[in-house]
C-alpha cells in the first residue's frame, strides 16, 4: 500500500491512468494473465525496484522521464509525466490484452480517489458505508473518537460472544480501511488482540468505531502538490499499556512532502522497563521504516537528503541513542534496538526532541478526547473533501 501512496505522491504531473482487464473472477485464470502481463512489462523493459514489491514496475524514458505501472493481479495503475510515452504504452498493452482504459483513476482495490487543486485525497466512503450497511449500523448514533476514553479492555473477561466470527468479521474490514484511515488504527490493533476468544465488551467497542466511521464515513488521507520531497519521521509508545500483559503500545509515522505515506500502531514484543526504554524501542521500528523507505524513493529517482529528522519526546530515549556508552541500566537492551546508534552514525537521520502537545503519534498509542483526537487527525492529514482548498474533481487535470 505504501507503494501505491508513493505513487499518488511522486507522480510529477499528477496524472494517474487506470486500466482493468476482464477476465472470469477465477484465482487460476487471473494469476496466469498476471504472469503474462509481467513478462510482457520485463520485456519492455519495465523492472521492479531493488526496495520495491514485485506488484510495482517502472521505467526511465527519455530524458527524466518516468513511468510507474502498480499491478495488482489483472488491475492496473499507469502514470507518468509523458503523455506521449504513456500513451504508447496502453496501445502496446491492448494489443497484448483486452485491456478496458478507464482513463482517470477513481477507484482501485475498494480505494476512492478525489482531486483538489491543491492535492488527491484517498478514501473508503463507499466501503464504509457498505460495512456500515452490513453490520446494521446506517442509523447508528454517530461517535466522537473511535474508543472511548474510560474503557480498558483485557482478555477473556466479559459473556463470551455467541457469534465471534461476526467480531472477526468486523475487525478484519475495520483493518482494510486502516490503509487510508489511520486515526482507527490505534483502535483496530487494540481489537485485533481478542480475535481469539472475543467478548460481548471487544464488540461494544467494536461497534463504538463503527459509530465514528458513520460521522467521518468521508475522511481520508490527504496528499499536498508541494514539490518538496522531504520525509520527516515522528515515533512514540505508550509504556505498559497492556493491561493483560503490561507491554507498550508503539507508533510512528514517516512525512513525504508534509503528507503521512507511512504509519505503523503495534504492541511491543517485550515488557519495557521504563518509558524511556519503550520510546527507544518504538523509535528504532522508526528508523527501520525510514531506511526502507529513502531506499525506495531512490528506486524513483528520488534523492532524499541525509540528516532525516526524527522527532521524539522523551529526552532520555534520545539520550540513549546518542551515547553509545554501555550503561547498567541499557544494557539488557536488544542489539537491533542499537540499529539507531549505526544509522545515527551513517548520517541518514538526525534526533530531535518534540514537545508532548507536537507529538501527533500520539494517536497511533493510545485513545484521545475529542478535541486532541481532531487536531492531531488534521496534522495527520486526515481530512474530508470539504477541508480541501479548491473544488474536488473526479478526474485530475487534463485528463477526461
Amino acid at each position: 500500500m505504501l507503494e501505491l501512496l508513493l505513487t499518488v505522491v511522486i507522480a510529477p504531473a499528477k496524472i494517474l491512468i487506470a486500466s482493468a482487464k476482464g477476465n472470469e473472477h477465477l484465482r487460476s485464470p487471473q494469476m496466469r494473465e498476471y504472469r503474462r502481463i509481467c513478462e510482457f512489462l520485463e520485456g519492455r523493459l519495465f523492472s521492479a525496484g531493488a526496495h520495491s514489491f514485485p506488484q510495482m514496475r517502472m521505467r526511465r524514458g527519455y530524458g527524466a522521464s518516468l513511468v510507474i505501472l502498480v499491478v495488482y493481479v489483472n488491475d492496473i495503475i499507469l502514470t507518468g509525466a509523458d503523455l506521449h510515452e504513456l500513451s504508447s504504452l496502453k496501445g502496446f498493452l491492448h494489443e497484448q490484452f483486452r485491456i478496458k482504459d478507464l482513463v482517470s483513476l477513481n477507484y482501485f482495490l475498494g480505494i476512492e480517489v478525489s482531486y483538489s487543486d491543491s492535492g488527491v485525497l484517498l478514501h473508503q466512503k463507499k466501503f464504509i458505508h457498505d460495512m456500515l450497511e452490513s453490520f446494521q449500523s446506517s442509523s447508528c448514533t454517530p461517535a466522537f473518537c473511535p474508543l472511548e476514553l474510560n474503557v480498558k479492555l483485557k482478555a477473556k473477561v466479559g459473556d463470551p460472544l455467541h457469534k465471534p466470527e461476526d467480531y472477526r468479521c468486523l475487525v478484519r474490514k475495520l483493518n482494510f480501511l486502516t490503509h487510508t484511515r489511520p486515526d482507527i488504527n490505534f483502535a483496530v490493533q487494540h481489537l485485533s488482540q481478542f480475535l481469539q476468544f472475543p467478548c460481548v465488551l471487544h464488540m461494544q467497542a467494536a461497534i463504538h468505531v463503527l459509530r465514528y466511521l458513520r460521522g467521518t464515513s468521508d475522511y481520508g488521507i490527504f496528499f499536498n502538490s508541494s514539490p518538496d520531497l522531504s520525509l520527516r519521521v515522528f515515533c512514540d509508545s505508550d509504556w505498559a499499556s497492556c493491561a493483560d500483559s503490561r507491554r507498550s503500545d508503539s507508533g510512528f509515522c514517516v512525512f513525504l512532502s508534509g503528507s503521512l505515506i507511512s504509519w505503523k500502531s503495534k504492541k511491543q514484543s517485550v515488557i519495557s522497563l521504563s518509558s524511556a526504554e519503550a520510546k527507544y524501542r518504538a523509535m528504532s521500528k522508526a528508523v527501520a521504516e525510514v531506511t526502507w523507505v529513502s531506499r525506495l524513493l531512490g528506486d524513483f529517482g528520488v534523492s532524499c537528503s541525509s540528516h532525516v529528522p526524527l522527532f521524539c519526546d522523551n529526552q532520555a530515549a534520545l539520550h540513549i541513542a546518542r551515547n553509545p556508552v554501555f550503561h547498567e541500566r541499557t544494557k539488557h537492551i536488544k542489539l537491533d534496538c542499537h540499529f539507531v546508534r549505526h544509522k545515527l552514525g551513517e548520517g541518514l537521520l538526525s534526533l530531535h526532541h518534540v514537545s508532548n502537545s507536537a507529538q501527533v503519534v500520539d494517536l497511533l498509542t493510545k485513545a484521545l478526547p475529542g478535541p486532541a483526537h481532531y487536531f492531531y487527525l488534521r496534522k495527520l492529514g486526515v481530512l474530508s473533501p470539504s477541508n480541501l482548498r479548491g473544488a474536488v474533481r473526479i478526474g485530475p487535470v487534463g485528463i477526461g
